[in-house]
């Protein structure tokens, strides 16, 4: 029943009187609506007979199917190719609102539109072309009336069909007519190989022609694409320009010397060129290297642009990030989730993440409705209140005109913007796959719809173009392809360039690398973080903090691990390396150790003393993280292959986490070098350590970062000392290369008395790869105990109680790359000594036994034994008292009275 039956009209009527006499006396809903009366009736929009019961609710039914048009006029656009239009929503009939279609010629009054006043034949004309042809638009989700009403003249104004000039249209063909004739081409000349085809979606090719020329035009000075393997290729070959003679060597695999380390497959690589300046800068285009592992790329994207626009220093408007995505994964991939809650956090925000949703409406062989439970595959996006676009992909001029009103929309409110691409896949998931053995009725569908560069065609010669241009055009691009496939391919671009252009690719032995700092500088810069602004209130436990740092370094002894920290962090700033911190909890510290930023008590303003150190246009960036380990650990790796100059940090809140982010460790950091030639100094610090809290707070997984150390591709520490820490951290950006670094950080030790160090260990000698004994003499030694990290301390304890001077002890504090010679020297004096003993406390299938034993093995010309825990499922126990017995049981068998030993000879 009409909404109009519903309401009594005597009640219309004293609700008017009342609003004569005073308008306070009814709701803000009903003066807004009498007001709109007396406002037409001033203008002589309508009589003031119009104002009575019936027709005040078709004025508000009227109100009613404008919002309503906007809120859901998506559900009736045209936007999949493959399936009828719909032409009918029972949710915008007319009599929902008390109209009919006796009232198509009325005028009504109107608010927030773009006329005061307009017939309900005009209102009904704007809203469907505006939102239900070729775009369907999402955006009354949005909260922020200024972002929605910024749409609404956006796209009402043009009901989102802008004019294009002709010569526009021609570049809109010539794009798709590159898209379309690239692949026919591929599948001819490379039949059967896969390429991952972007045929069925070639309207991407000017979406982001569209997008790159805008970006010029805007000054943007940087576009850093991610995307996966679908239409690699072709974005590569037509919106890149990477050399065709390349691409088509690759299908040939005839780069034989083209690559550094292992490779990668032709459809994962990254490339960069530059874009001729239209405005003032040009633009420099990157897509970034990708596996297979769908969205996995999407933070590394937006970490490399926010480190490029760190670097300008000046935010979104200078570097754009764009991903591509497809629909399956989109909203399938928890990654994706994790990308978007980064947006709008202050240590990750871009300015804002175009989106491209290249919807096949097929994941492989898994349909939508097996794929999601949501209606869209974009729906997640919602999440952050930004518009989604969906377009028809054969409609290329709409998907043109909605990305570039994307484009606005992130520029002016700094927030993400989405567009799908509705469309299909012409191919299988690749090249030698059959579709139609899972899709056989789309398959046909699909068979049917000729390429979308005949169909623009079509319409344009309808338009007036010629045939003989299109044909001419076409002829030019097959020659051109032809003319690449018989060329020779270029030469290899040899990268290190621009701020990497003073770092070496090749891995060297950092034994010449100073990392010291004069005891007297250190002594400044301690007197300088121990400072706060003069009206600051600090906290009296932390003002108390802040002295005792400040003493130890004085006094040149006693200096804990986070203050060694602290001082390699402000040694670094001072020399002008900027230096950025990340994760759960950093800039307190998990276990309250750090204290980078110090809150004013009164007014909660934050103050970090480090950043008052940055030199030299350096800056000291300390965030805490959102609660996710993959998203932040592949933003902070795309920050750091930005960052050669810079120490960027990745801290997990226990380093049992950081197998939440398992991915991005596997597939960027320990082998981009290899398949990319992708290098990054990027340093993980993963707390580690047995302490009786079980399973999940004990172990870093020392055994899975090994298990992945091959031809010097990262670095393993697990320092011992605030010293070692400390040359370590320098370490990192003073050697002439950059490689990854692990590092096995402590919890107990934080506090620990023994694990000291003094001034002079800092401001003199360098990081130690093996320490040796300095309190056993050799000639004494019976047994010699190998371990590494925390291990030490509870041995050197034992070691003392029993005043056992023939028991050495040895630290392995650099794990990979290995120094076998060092280690050979260090235990050349103990070579008569038969008792020698790998020690850990991580069971025997995990820490570092399984990789360490042939190395030690191979050093001593004889096998060593094992002292430590059992094999185990999970890395440690949930019981406190029963990691007591273990721990006991350990520190007996490493001093010879235990049953721990096992297998001495293996």
């Amino acid at each position: 029943m009409p909404f109009v039956h519903n309401v009594d009209p005597r009640w219309i009527e004293d609700l008017y009187r009342r609003w004569r006499q005073e308008p306070a006396q009814v709701s803000e809903d009903w003066r807004a609506f009498f007001a709109g009366f007396a406002l037409a009736e001033e203008s002589g929009v309508c009589p003031r007979s119009c104002v009575d019961p019936e027709f005040a609710l078709k004025q508000s039914g009227v109100q009613s199917l404008i919002y309503r048009y906007r809120d859901i006029g998506h559900l009736l656009a045209c936007t999949d190719p493959l399936n009828p239009c719909p032409i009918r929503h029972p949710l915008l009939d007319l009599a929902n609102f008390g109209l009919t279609t006796a009232d198509l010629d009325t005028v009504f009054h109107t608010r927030r539109f773009h006329k005061p006043h307009a017939t309900l034949r005009e209102i009904l004309e704007v809203m469907q072309q505006t939102y239900c042809r070729s775009v369907g638009v999402e955006f009354m989700h949005i909260q922020d009336p200024d972002e929605r009403q910024w749409l609404k003249d956006r796209m009402e104004g043009t009901r989102n069909r802008p004019a294009f000039s002709p010569e526009e249209k021609r570049t809109i063909l010539e794009q798709l007519l590159r898209a379309g004739l690239f692949e026919q081409f591929l599948h001819r000349k490379f039949l059967g190989q896969k390429r991952f085809s972007l045929e069925g979606a070639e309207t991407l090719i000017p979406v982001l022609h569209s997008l790159v020329t805008a970006a010029n035009r805007r000054d943007i000075r940087d576009l850093v694409l991610g995307m996966a393997h679908r239409g690699r290729l072709n974005v590569l070959a037509n919106i890149f320009h990477k050399p065709l003679e390349t691409i088509f060597a690759e299908f040939q695999d005839n780069l034989q010397y083209a690559f550094v380390g292992d490779g990668d497959v032709k459809y994962h690589k990254g490339f960069s060129c530059d874009i001729p300046p239209v405005g003032r800068h040009g633009l420099h285009l990157s897509l970034a290297s990708n596996p297979s592992h769908l969205e996995a790329v999407d933070a590394v994207v937006v970490g490399k642009s926010r480190a490029r626009q760190d670097y300008y220093g000046s935010g979104g408007e200078a570097v754009l990030p764009v991903l591509i995505h497809g629909d399956a994964a989109f909203a399938g991939q928890g990654m994706v989730a994790e990308t978007l809650n980064l947006s709008q956090l202050e240590g990750y925000a871009v300015g804002g993440t175009l989106h491209i949703v290249i919807n096949n409406q097929i994941g492989f062989t898994t349909a939508a409705p097996e794929a999601r439970s949501t209606y869209y595959a974009t729906d997640v996006a919602k999440m952050l209140q930004v518009p989604v676009f969906h377009v028809h992909g054969e409609d290329p001029e709409a998907a043109v005109h909605a990305a570039l009103l994307a484009l606005d929309y992130r520029n002016r409110f700094a927030k993400d913007a989405v567009l799908e691409l509705i469309c299909y896949r012409r191919q299988g998931h690749n090249e030698g796959d059959e579709p139609v053995f899972t899709q056989p009725l789309m398959v046909e569908k699909i068979k049917a719809r000729p390429p979308v560069h005949e169909l623009y065609a079509r319409r344009l010669e309808e338009e007036g173009v010629a045939r003989h241009e299109v044909e001419a055009l076409s002829a030019a691009i097959l020659e051109g392809l032809e003319k690449a496939l018989e060329g020779r391919q270029p030469q290899p671009d040899g990268g290190f360039h621009g701020k990497w252009k003073d770092i070496r690719r090749e891995f060297s032995h950092a034994d010449a690398v100073e990392t010291a700092v004069p005891a007297e500088r250190l002594r400044e810069l301690a007197a300088r973080l121990a400072r706060v602004p003069r009206d600051f209130v600090l906290h009296p436990k932390l003002e108390k903090f802040l002295e005792q740092r400040h003493m130890a370094v004085e006094k040149g002894e006693g200096i804990d691990w986070a203050n060694a920290e602290a001082l390699a962090f402000a040694s670094l700033l001072a020399e002008g390396h900027a230096v950025r911190l990340s994760g759960q909890d950093s800039r307190r510290g998990t276990f309250s150790q750090r204290h980078a930023a110090l809150f004013d008590m009164e007014s909660g303003t934050p103050y970090l003393p480090l950043a008052t150190l940055a030199a030299g246009g350096a800056r000291f960036d300390c965030y805490n993280s959102m609660l996710s380990e993959a998203a932040v650990l592949g933003f902070e790796y795309g920050y750091a292959i930005e960052s050669p100059q810079g120490l960027v940090i990745w801290e997990a809140q226990f380093g049992d986490f950081a197998n939440g982010a398992q991915v991005i460790i596997d597939q960027f950091i320990v082998s981009s070098g290899s398949k990319w030639d992708r290098m990054c100094g990027l340093v993980m610090f993963l707390p580690h350590g047995y302490e009786g809290q079980g399973a999940e707070h004990s172990s870093a997984r020392i055994e899975r970062f090994l298990q992945l150390c091959a031809n010097d591709n990262i670095q393993v520490c697990y320092p011992s000392t605030p010293a070692q820490f400390f040359h370590l951290l320098r370490r990192q950006l003073k050697q002439p290369f950059r490689r990854p670094l692990v590092v096995f950080t402590p919890k107990s030790l934080l506090r620990h008395p023994a694990c000291r160090s003094r001034l002079a260990e800092l401001s003199a000698g360098r990081f130690r790869e093996i320490l040796a004994d300095a309190d056993v003499a050799a000639e004494r030694a019976r047994r010699v105990l190998v371990c590494s990290g925390k291990m030490f301390f509870d041995l050197a304890e034992r070691r003392a109680a029993l005043q056992r001077e023939d028991v050495a002890l040895i630290r392995v504090e650099q794990l990979y790359p290995l120094r076998r010679d060092l280690l050979a020297e260090v235990l050349k004096p103990y070579a008569q000594v038969s008792e020698i003993f790998w020690v850990q406390e991580e069971p025997r299938n995990n820490g570092a036994w399984a990789f360490i034993a042939p190395h030690l093995a191979r050093v001593l010309g004889r096998h060593v034994g094992y002292i430590g825990r059992p094999e185990a499922a999970a890395p440690a126990v949930g019981s406190h008292r029963l990691f007591k017995e273990q721990q006991e049981e350990l520190l007996e068998a490493a001093f010879g009275s235990g049953k721990a030993t096992t297998n001495r000879h293996e």
